[in-house]
């Protein structure tokens, strides 16, 4: 693991690497049905290189019970699941895009009948949520997924959605910084699909641009598979 303060600047990338990064390898319209397709079998693959990761951002959540607590891209409900846990008496939602794994998330918070919780389907380009009225925003491997302009689009509805205070805490896959990390980079470029239309992306340097004060960032790695962590706050 490697911690960086909001000071610290990324590793320096090409003008080349820096424009496929940019790129979405897979549609915003096809996102949903691709999800579809994975979620029988998403478990396996989260588990194996991104539970580290999520494990470490509930932690720099610092969940308060009691919160409205929003998580966008919800997934298969690995996340919100613990989310549930940890904030009974607060008020728990979560959108996605993809009915599979938003069934899976449904499956899986139904075991928590009686905390206060609202999955949906919803995208991050327009949130159905009002304007400052959530305490925490949790989002993973979403960014990883979209396009340049779509990443501002969504940035710019978390801004509008949190309250002053609020904060975010973001994981995605990160650009490898070792030659077997880099491996994935490879794979998302010669067959996007198979990393589930991902790719190595930095966020924390585009939060400022949206009025947030970036906290820290964390990076991962688990099975080779990296990873950053990102949290920061809506100043009040």
């Amino acid at each position: 693991m490697e911690i960086r303060s909001c000071c610290t600047p990324g590793s320096p990338t090409s003008d080349r690497s820096q424009g496929q990064a940019e790129a979405a390898p897979v549609p915003q319209e096809q996102i949903g049905a691709l999800y579809d397709s994975l979620a029988p079998a998403y478990d396996v693959w989260a588990f194996a290189t991104e539970s580290k990761a999520r494990k470490r951002a509930l932690e720099l959540a610092r969940i308060q019970d009691g919160e409205a607590i929003l998580e966008v891209a919800v997934g298969t409900g690995l996340m919100f699941e613990q989310v549930l846990r940890r904030n009974p008496h607060g008020k728990n939602m979560g959108i996605d895009l993809s009915e599979g794994m938003l069934a899976k998330a449904k499956e899986r918070a139904s075991k928590h009948a009686k905390v206060d919780y609202e999955l949906s389907l919803g995208s991050a380009l327009d949130l159905p949520f009002q304007s400052e009225s959530i305490d925490l925003l949790i989002n993973t491997y979403m960014f990883d997924l979209l396009s340049a302009e779509d990443t501002a689009e969504a940035l710019g509805e978390f801004a509008r959605v949190l309250r002053p205070g609020g904060r975010i805490v973001l994981v995605n896959m990160a650009r490898g910084r070792t030659p077997m990390s880099r491996l994935y980079e490879h794979i998302s470029r010669w067959s996007p699909r198979t990393l589930g239309g991902c790719r190595g992306v930095e966020v924390a340097r585009k939060l400022p641009h949206h009025g947030f004060a970036v906290d820290e960032t964390e990076y991962h790695q688990q099975c080779l598979f990296p990873s950053e962590i990102v949290t920061a706050r809506k100043p009040e």
